[in-house]
């Protein structure tokens, strides 16, 4: 009765399920495995930090990753240009930040936001920054880009503005090697609010970590599908070879069907 699984066609088709619901199921968990990590990234991006951190010097969280990105980070040098980033939102209000260089004692220039004012920006209405050396401490950031939320990346800012926070923008307006990251800092003056910290690109679950999710249940729905048509092959074999034995089919289905089981 079962000697047809012997035949050529069968034999092909056992090895494309033998190796098919494998392949699928390893597809799946592998998906699976990408959104779990991407929700544990989203986990550890989120998770709140110490208000008592003690502050760890700039060179020693660079390059900035998704484990250092806003960890508080302490450098000192003096303040330079000061620019002003427009079309920033807190806390449902338009503003802009008060972006002001900081040159280093490594020599390297840093972007540090020290703060954030509302309305229209304006550079009558940012405050000075402190003269001389000074000890900034702040969260520390990754730089910004095209994608990141809220940046204003088209160009056609007056003078004086940025659009994108990051060495890649700053690099033709200020003539200094500069950090590819960038503070903000958490106790401003000058009735400044603070600009809190956020968390790296590609650490939410967004779209992405969603299709990483439909794309595992359908690698798992193909396996049991692979599965279902066998059965269901099988199953119409068996119910051809019995209605052929008891004489239900026509003599030239009968044939017909027998000829493949003779190869």
């Amino acid at each position: 009765m079962h000697r047809f699984l012997l035949t050529p066609r069968w034999w092909g088709i056992n090895v494309f399920v033998a190796l098919g619901v494998p392949f699928c199921l390893f597809m799946g968990t592998w998906q699976l495995g990408r959104f779990e990590d991407r929700v544990d990234t989203h986990r550890e991006a989120t998770a709140e930090r110490p208000a008592d951190r003690a502050a760890a010097p700039l060179a020693s969280l660079l390059p900035v990753d998704k484990k250092t990105s806003g960890q508080p980070a302490s450098v000192s040098g003096e303040y330079a240009e000061q620019l002003l980033v427009p079309e920033r939102t807190l806390d449902g209000k338009s503003g802009f930040y008060v972006l002001t260089l900081l040159k280093t004692d490594a020599g390297k220039a840093l972007p540090v936001v020290r703060g954030w004012l509302p309305g229209t920006a304006d550079p009558a209405a940012a405050p000075a920054a402190p003269g001389g050396r000074v000890d900034v401490t702040g969260a520390l950031q990754p730089p910004e880009n095209s994608r990141t939320k809220g940046v204003h990346s088209e160009g056609g800012l007056p003078a004086g503005q940025l659009g994108v926070i990051g060495a890649a923008s700053l690099v033709n307006l200020v003539p200094y090697d500069l950090y590819d990251a960038w503070l903000t800092v958490q106790t401003p003056a000058d009735g400044m609010l603070p600009v809190p910290p956020q968390a790296p690109n590609d650490t939410g679950l967004d779209l992405k970590a969603f299709q990483n999710l439909g794309y595992t249940g359908e690698w798992f729905v193909f396996a049991a599908f692979v599965l279902f048509m066998w059965f269901r092959l099988y199953r119409r074999e068996i119910e051809t070879l019995r209605d052929a034995e008891a004489g239900l089919l026509p003599a030239e289905e009968t044939a017909a069907e027998a000829a493949p089981q003779r190869v």
